[in-house]
């Protein structure tokens, strides 16, 4: 449970529908927002090698994580910034999360807690998880990723990996008309306020059904879960049929 190198080699949950979308050598550029650790920035990184993956965590504890793993696993093509992002730049609270359930005895290098950190203050998630607790709040940078967007120059997102716990509608207005240069979302959603004022399921379906995003995918669990959307202006309608591929749209 507490081995870092086997849960790496433990496939992505959605490998096969990204390779239905892009091939293994594409110089993609990938987004990983709220990284935590970097597990899945690094596990994007072996699946796609000629990537480039921007991860993006705020918590100083994390931040140095995420660095010790980019180094330990030869992750190169990986790069910190070290800020949430949000609907607006700035500084605002941030609510760390920690514990671990009673019955286990983690490693010291092991951190069972610092994964459901929010920009939102806990509600629902401490009756969902009796162990967790949320007893210190940090200032951290916010930025928006229009800024991220036009401040290095990118012109298309390939995917973005979203769990930022609850503030998912925040980071998907905050790109602003460039969310139109996003081709693959897969992002948390919940059925129930975890966090305080959290947006749920159905006000994330409702956005990306208003810019253009189809859904794909829906895996949830107890109310919880992650759904994948296609934008698309990227990629033509018979790909949410099923088809061995999907059909990119010329440009």
């Amino acid at each position: 449970m507490f081995d870092r190198h086997k849960i790496l080699d433990i496939d992505l949950p959605i490998k096969k529908d990204l390779l239905r979308f892009f091939r293994k050598q594409e110089k993609l550029l990938i987004f990983d927002i709220g990284s935590c650790e970097g597990e899945d920035a690094i596990r994007y990184s072996r699946l796609f090698p000629n990537a480039r993956i921007f991860a993006f965590e705020p918590l100083p504890k994390n931040q140095q994580l995420i660095l010790d793993n980019i180094s330990q696993y030869h992750a190169s093509n990986v790069r910190l910034f070290e800020m949430a992002l949000s609907k607006t730049e700035g500084m605002q609270d941030f609510h760390v999360s920690s514990g671990h359930p009673s019955d286990t005895n983690p490693p010291d290098n092991w951190d069972f807690g610092n994964k459901s950190s929010s920009l939102l203050a806990p509600q629902e998630v401490l009756d969902a998880v009796k162990w967790l607790k949320f007893d210190n709040k940090i200032e951290v940078y916010t930025n928006t990723l229009q800024n991220i967007i036009t401040g290095n120059q990118v012109n298309t997102i390939d995917f973005v990996h979203m769990d930022v716990q609850g503030a998912e509608l925040d980071v998907l207005i905050g790109a602003g008309d460039c969310i139109q240069n996003i081709k693959l979302i897969w992002l948390e959603v919940a059925e129930t306020s975890l966090y305080r004022n959290q947006p749920l399921r159905k006000d994330i379906e409702d956005f990306m059904s208003a810019h253009s995003f189809k859904l794909l995918k829906t895996q949830l669990e107890n109310g919880v879960g992650d759904q994948l959307y296609m934008n698309t202006h990227y990629f033509t309608e018979h790909a949410f049929l099923g088809l061995t591929k999907y059909k990119r749209n010329r440009l």
